[in-house]
């Protein structure tokens, strides 16, 4: 009886623990009175567990259940939206049309960064053709723990171009990340095309993150569909807005979700969830240059320096490349700028 009731309360304050944030997180109103109902609901759980351990075992439960019950419904009452109001970089969605090789990119931003709080809005409309697809590097940037990262894909066209994809949270104006709110709908989820200057300056140059960017070895084929994929799934939240999840919907996740129904056979790893170590998932799968560790593919890797060098000049993508395995001049197509 006594582990019947201890496994009962354990259960109550897990999902009372659950409960108390869920409410800090979405519960309408002030500060103030998402703090009164979180005390409020803390205070009649206490209460349960006493009338619990005092033999009020079926009352104490079906209160107990009602409530969480009552929760739930207006935890599943919380639908994700495309209209709040956006903070500037996250306003517009983009997404595309394909015609053949041709992807016409609508909101694909372009801002120029000077600080935080001072930059130049600009969303452009721009064209890819990909049978000139050439490259996918995959670039990590760090601004705290080694263990977690925010993931870039840039796709490289052979006539110089280049074009970033970032899976993001929907940030409102103001609003601050919290990766504990991730869990609890906070915030909506976002794919941005960018431009590459943009997508990496604001964070080495204005953010002071620190940033890795590796050549992968993805064959043309999936480069090209992996391409398809971030237009479709870019279309789908312009139309059908998603939560982001910690977990299940982060910058690592969803892109790992694309990749394994291209190519199939990916397995899941701890890696996947702590994003910092991502090359190493990557590297053991073959998907880095193979004929460098993953140690010097990180040491040659690292942008941060030479991106805050380059700046705002219009060679940025090619100074940011100097040095990085795969990236060597003998290896780029005929007709594209060279590295300078």
């Amino acid at each position: 009886m006594l582990t019947l009731l201890f496994l009962t309360s354990l259960a109550i304050l897990l999902s009372s623990l659950w409960a108390v944030l869920a409410l800090w997180f979405q519960a309408p109103g002030s500060t103030v009175a998402r703090q009164g109902l979180m005390i409020g609901w803390s205070v009649a759980v206490v209460a349960l567990l006493i009338l619990l351990w005092q033999g009020w075992i079926w009352q104490s439960l079906v209160i107990y259940v009602v409530m969480f019950v009552l929760l739930r419904r207006w935890w599943a009452s919380l639908k994700p939206s495309n209209d709040r109001d956006w903070a500037d970089d996250l306003a517009r969605t983009t997404h595309g049309t394909i015609q053949g090789d041709l992807v016409t990119l609508h909101n694909v931003r372009n801002f120029n960064w000077r600080t935080e709080d001072d930059y130049d809005i600009c969303w452009e409309t721009r064209e890819y053709d990909l049978s000139r697809l050439h490259s996918v590097d995959m670039t990590t940037s760090y601004w705290g723990l080694p263990a977690i990262a925010h993931v870039l894909l840039s796709f490289g066209f052979d006539n110089g171009d280049f074009v970033v994809f970032s899976v993001e949270i929907r940030k409102e104006r103001k609003e601050l990340f919290s990766e504990i709110g991730g869990f609890f709908k906070k915030f909506e989820l976002s794919i941005v095309a960018t431009d590459e200057r943009d997508a990496l300056r604001v964070r080495t140059n204005v953010r002071g993150e620190d940033a890795y960017l590796y050549h992968t070895r993805l064959t043309d084929v999936t480069a090209r569909q992996l391409f398809v994929s971030f237009v479709e799934e870019a279309n789908k939240l312009a139309t059908t807005p998603r939560f982001y999840h910690s977990i299940t919907a982060n910058c690592t996740t969803l892109v790992f979700n694309m990749l394994r129904r291209i190519i199939g056979g990916l397995p899941l790893d701890v890696r996947l969830l702590l994003s910092g170590y991502l090359p190493a998932y990557v590297q053991k799968h073959r998907g880095l240059q193979l004929d460098y560790s993953l140690k010097t593919l990180k040491q040659r890797g690292r942008i941060t320096q030479s991106a805050i060098a380059a700046d705002q000049a219009e060679d940025f993508s090619w100074r940011i490349r100097q040095g990085i395995p795969g990236w060597e001049p003998e290896t780029l197509p005929s007709g594209q700028a060279p590295i300078k």
